[in-house]
């Protein structure tokens, strides 16, 4: 019996990092992409995927996830503004807009939650969703109709990583297997 690789190394400019694998439902087992507290391999991808944001982007999107810190070194080596949605209702939020993922490759269903002054922020903006991988696009597609429902245009979509093929077109630094096992 063959076993399933236990890691796999990336490269981002002159920073690798080797990532393990980890179970991911019925897909087997799946590189796990870590940008939270690893401030080197951010900036390695910020900076490699500053020159791949759409022309015409005004405003970024992302999820408060491992996307975030990403997220946050776009905008400030690009200038772009950036919103975020998060996973959890805030007491603070005010009239949010509600959005259910359709699919997580993870195997775990959530709800987009993006308080109403934010999503005031991509009114009749061209807007870029970041994430850290994209993989079957569940998560990208919630974005996509936060921003329609907010007002905005998708501009395109951008991700470190993808991992097999979603369904929209996303621009990423790097493919990842779509699984290891």
């Amino acid at each position: 019996m063959t076993t399933a690789p236990q890691e796999l190394t990336v490269t981002i400019g002159d920073v690798s990092r080797t990532l393990p694998t980890v179970r991911a439902g019925g897909m087997g087992r799946v590189p796990l992409v870590e940008f939270i507290g690893d401030s080197e391999f951010t900036n390695a991808a910020a900076q490699a995927m500053v020159a791949l944001i759409p022309e015409g982007t005004e405003v970024l999107l992302t999820v408060v996830t491992n996307a975030l810190p990403l997220t946050h070194e776009l905008s400030d080596r690009s200038g772009l503004p950036y919103v975020c949605a998060r996973k959890k209702r805030r007491t603070y939020m005010q009239q949010p807009l509600i959005q259910d993922v359709p699919s997580m490759t993870l195997g775990v269903a959530e709800t987009l939650w993006l308080d109403g002054p934010h999503a005031e922020r991509l009114k009749g903006k061209r807007v870029t969703i970041v994430q850290d991988v994209v993989a079957s696009g569940g998560t990208a597609q919630a974005l996509a109709r936060l921003v329609e429902r907010a007002g905005g245009t998708v501009a395109g979509y951008l991700a470190a990583f993808r991992q097999g093929t979603p369904p929209m077109e996303v621009t990423a630094l790097q493919n990842l297997p779509r699984t290891l096992s």
